[in-house]
């Protein structure tokens, strides 16, 4: 079996560590790295008009530099998605593919101390720019991973490719959802997926091997208008707000066994309130001495795969929107809790897995420790691999790290890291290729791993 999988993993994983001994590392490569890096977080990528084609140009030219192949394509006209391949030496095999994502999240500049776009670096070494966290930093680490392996002369067994995709902040519908239907996605015998996790507060690295599902609700209610005046029952008003307190009620059970430590956030279902919509709008603001006829409420509702999607559908249809008190519900995103086979959309994260079992593995020979397996709180792009049967691990590899995604100053911490970790785990890499013998396994699905 390859052994390219730790390999990479020890390389991103020591981005974080702080007892790193530079070897074969030029102050001048170190610059370099860190200026690229930058330079990325620099191009606006942010939605709802993100400038994909700067940021495919970027990574082209970065591709090139590096010695890989690239090409671009636009399954969607404007969206582009940039696909990277390191060729091994037995196409034949399972490959490997890194994927993130190059679009960010919207910002409110006068919210942040620098700004989002700058990449400004301050004393403590930390860069301010929207998606430092989320996730250009791990779109970068595995090019100066492949860098510095291709450098240092290694050449995988295993094809590897590396992409980088647009949209998926809103849903990647025009990102990885189409791109996993092409004949071109079809064609790269995937047999590993790593994608984006979180950063941890604390030292262990967190690894995500499912996530929660998307059921993006609205719930509308009808009622007769009347006066402001007038107390009456059945009123749009009233019947969306017992639904209200009812969500509410469900919502604050599965919120204290978070807060009991019973249960990981991402293996409960949680509601949220996006909005509340009601009211006769007026030039003033609205009528106050009408109540309204209609009132709508948007939930974003995210199932874990555990959870019974048709017991959740049954409550919402009898408890949180019944007919009888004239409501009505509808999905405005309803992403399933199981695969194409009907089985959970998970990953298998033990021993059984060989995959996990390398990337263990390659954890504890950087000196790190992963913590338990989670299930990951919202989604990503790597829901849309994982429907297909395909092993997809989520890893953003930055302990010690508060998570800022989404936030404002998002920042990526101690950035020197970014740098010195990899020449620390060269000498892991290399150490791993003279020991290791190749291993003949089966994947959880059956498939034997040559």
């Amino acid at each position: 079996m390859n052994q390219f999988l730790p390999h990479l993993s020890l390389l991103i994983l020591s981005l974080a560590f702080t007892a790193v001994k530079p070897s074969g590392l030029t102050a001048s490569e170190s610059t370099a790295a860190v200026s690229r890096f930058q330079e990325y977080l620099r191009i606006d990528t942010a939605q709802p008009s993100p400038d994909y084609a700067k940021a495919a140009a970027f990574i082209t030219s970065q591709a090139e530099a590096i010695g890989l192949e690239s090409q671009t394509l636009e399954l969607v006209a404007g969206k582009p998605l940039v696909l990277l391949k390191w060729p091994g030496k037995k196409s034949s095999l399972p490959s490997l593919l890194l994927n993130s994502h190059t679009d960010v999240v919207p910002f409110e500049t006068d919210k942040w101390a620098h700004h989002p776009f700058s990449a400004a670096i301050d004393s403590s070494g930390r860069i301010y720019a929207r998606g430092s966290q989320d996730m250009k930093c791990v779109g970068m680490q595995y090019l100066e991973a492949i860098r510095l392996l291709k450098k240092a002369g290694f050449s995988p067994d295993r094809d590897i490719y590396i992409t980088f995709v647009p949209d998926e902040e809103i849903g990647g519908h025009a990102g990885v959802e189409v791109f996993v239907k092409s004949d071109v996605f079809k064609k790269l015998n995937i047999g590993l997926v790593l994608d984006e996790g979180l950063a941890s507060p604390g030292a262990e690295y967190r690894l995500f091997y499912g996530e929660r599902s998307p059921w993006w609700t609205v719930i509308r209610s009808k009622g007769a208008p009347g006066h402001g005046a007038k107390l009456y029952d059945g009123s749009a008003m009233e019947n969306l707000l017992k639904s209200i307190e009812a969500i509410k009620r469900f919502r604050t059970a599965q919120f204290d066994l978070v807060k009991a430590g019973v249960k990981a956030e991402g293996d409960v279902i949680s509601i949220n309130f996006v909005y509340l919509k009601a009211g006769t709008p007026s030039p003033t603001g609205f009528v106050m001495n009408l109540q309204p006829s209609e009132a709508e409420v948007g939930l974003d509702i995210r199932v874990p795969p555990s959870a019974d999607p048709e017991a959740l559908e049954r409550r919402l249809a009898e408890e949180w929107a019944p007919s009888s008190r004239n409501l009505t519900y509808e999905f405005k995103q309803k992403v399933p809790v199981v695969d194409t086979y009907g089985k959970p959309a998970v990953t298998v994260a033990d021993n059984s897995n060989p995959w996990w079992s390398l990337l263990g593995d390659a954890v504890k020979k950087a000196g790190g420790k992963l913590g338990k397996p989670e299930i990951f709180p919202a989604s990503t792009d790597a829901r849309y691999f994982r429907e297909l049967g395909i092993p997809a691990f989520g890893f953003s590899p930055m302990a010690n790290t508060p998570i800022l995604l989404h936030d404002h100053n998002e920042v990526y911490f101690l950035f020197f890291l970014f740098l010195l970790g990899r020449a620390y785990v060269l000498h892991k890499t290399i150490s791993c290729l003279t020991m290791k013998q190749k291993l003949y396994l089966k994947t959880p699905e059956g498939h034997q791993l040559p």
